[in-house]
């Protein structure tokens, strides 16, 4: 599948993997928002995973792991990629170069701790950093990140370092690229089967730390850092905050992004309902900024201050009832 990277343009966008994806999909002619790239693929969820460690802290995840994106579009709507990893890195990088001398645009899995052009406050070590590479000028490569305004360039010694980095979610020089692009989509079928296997996952699945009940999961054990050392209760807290509102999209922002998505699933197939579950994911979305700001002012009180662990609980346990309404509302949708 070649193409004239030239002709490439650039999207800026809320989330990496979904950005990259409809700037992708839309560039070899399959116009799709990000929202509705995000909805298709039905990447929204929450999962709390105390055995999966972040710097000493468990994984919380608002949207499905990395690469989901990718292959959820796979399933639903037939298009067909190809995933490429590399055990060594010079083998990445000449892989890297053919295919753009093929012309075409290739995704890429990076560390934002390594890529030179992101401003050094915005750096912290997040290996699953999805971005587009469309060309190559000398020894500069020609870069189009979603959540930059503009695109940007990265010599190859960097982008290397940032696409063989080690440890937790370590990219592996992963490359990835459609051999197969629709050229349009059925939209009555995909839709249904795509929102309510995001209502039944939130609301059925059978393990305490997915879903509503992984929020639920997570609710409870914000309880229990009332009988923790207050230094620990206080780096959990913010250790949640910083997932949810720094790495990736965020709790709030994934779930306006699957607002969105409702919503023009609304106007497509002219669904009232659809139309009315937007809206009360949009209040959800508030719900979960509303929810950062209380642990944030919790985490910034004075050492003598009592930090009420209930009341956070509470809240959290309140989105959940917000987010349970919405999923059943969704389920009377088709």
């Amino acid at each position: 599948m070649n193409t004239n990277t030239k002709e490439f343009t650039h999207q800026h966008a809320a989330h990496c993997e979904s950005g990259v994806m409809s700037s992708m999909l839309s560039h070899y002619g399959l116009r799709l928002s990000e929202p509705m790239v995000f909805g298709l693929a039905s990447a929204l969820t929450f999962a709390y995973l105390p055995f999966v460690k972040l710097g000493g802290m468990p994984l919380i995840a608002y949207r499905t792991m990395p690469k989901a994106i990718i292959r959820g579009l796979q399933k639903s709507i037939g298009i067909k990629m190809n995933l490429e990893k590399f055990s060594k890195a010079q083998a990445g990088s000449l892989r890297l170069d053919a295919l753009l001398d093929e012309g075409k645009i290739v995704g890429a899995q990076s560390s934002v701790f390594w890529l030179p052009y992101f401003p050094e406050e915005m750096r912290f070590h997040f290996n699953a950093h999805n971005l587009l590479i469309y060309g190559k000028e000398e020894t500069n490569y020609q870069i189009s990140d979603p959540v930059f305004e503009h695109t940007v360039e990265a010599d190859e010694k960097a982008l290397e370092k940032a696409r063989f980095v080690k440890g937790v979610m370590a990219p592996k020089g992963l490359l990835y690229y459609p051999t197969y692009v629709p050229t349009s989509i059925d939209y009555e079928k995909v839709l249904p089967k795509a929102i309510t296997k995001v209502a039944k996952s939130m609301l059925k699945t059978p393990v305490p730390i997915a879903g509503l009940k992984g929020i639920r999961s997570l609710a409870k054990n914000i309880r229990k850092l009332e009988s923790k050392d207050r230094r620990y209760a206080k780096l959990f807290l913010g250790h949640i905050v910083r997932m949810q509102e720094e790495i990736g999209t965020g709790g709030a922002g994934f779930r306006y992004i699957y607002a969105s998505f409702l919503q023009e699933a609304s106007e497509i197939l002219d669904n009232g309902t659809l139309f009315e579950a937007s809206r009360m994911m949009t209040d959800v979305g508030d719900s979960w900024r509303e929810f950062a700001l209380l642990v944030a002012k919790s985490i910034r009180s004075k050492k003598n201050e009592t930090i009420d662990f209930n009341a956070i609980a509470k809240k959290l346990e309140s989105i959940a009832d917000e987010e349970t309404m919405v999923y059943k509302k969704l389920l009377t949708a088709f």
